[in-house]
This record gives C-alpha cells, structure tokens and sequence, in this order.
C-alpha cells in the first residue's frame, strides 16, 4: 500500500506488504504439500529483513541530517516514522504469536 503524500519516497524506502496465505498449486494426494513450514519461514524472513532495512534507511538518513547533508529533513522525517511503525507491528505480532502459543500449550488434550 502506498501513502500518496510520500509516493515520492518509494523509491527510497522500503515498502513491507503482507502476503496472504499461499493455495498450492496441484494438491497432493496425501493433501498437504510439506512446504508450509518453509513458506512461513521465508514470509519471517522477509519481513524481519524489512524491518532491518527501514531502520538502516532511517539511521543512514539521521547520519545525513546530523552532518548537514540532507537537503530534505522530510526524508528522515518518514524514513523514522516509517521505521518505528514496522517495529510496533513486529512486535504486535510477536506478542500476538506468543499469546497463541502460549494457549495452545494451555489446552488440555
């Protein structure tokens, strides 16, 4: 999803999206396809790494504004914004799956 007020920045920033669960494409007969623990790891994968990637984007771009080299103190300005709100959605889910966890391992069998 791209903000329209900062679609001059996607260029620059990276963008996060969310895949939604993958259908596979020829069932098996057995009907599960053993990739399910791999897709998910790469979908943590992926994500983890955007979130590394808009801090990075955020921190190079407080370099420059520190030492006077961005002409732009808007770039940063989002760049941070941007940053901080995919660390709280990393967070909300990783408390969100703990909970889950959690009350799976609760249930009695």
């Amino acid at each position: 999803m791209t903000v329209p007020a900062i679609g001059a920045l996607s260029a620059t920033l990276p963008t996060v999206g969310i895949a939604g669960p993958t259908a596979p494409s020829s069932p098996s007969a057995t009907g599960s396809t053993g990739s399910t623990g791999s897709d998910f790891a790469a979908m943590l994968e992926k994500g983890l790494n955007a979130v590394q990637s808009s801090q990075d984007t955020a921190d190079g771009l407080a370099v420059q504004a520190a030492t006077g080299d961005l002409t732009d103190i808007h770039q940063y300005t989002i760049a941070a914004t941007q940053a901080s709100l995919i660390t709280e959605l990393a967070t909300t889910l990783r408390s969100k799956g703990i909970d889950a966890f959690n009350q799976i391992m609760g249930m009695q069998a």
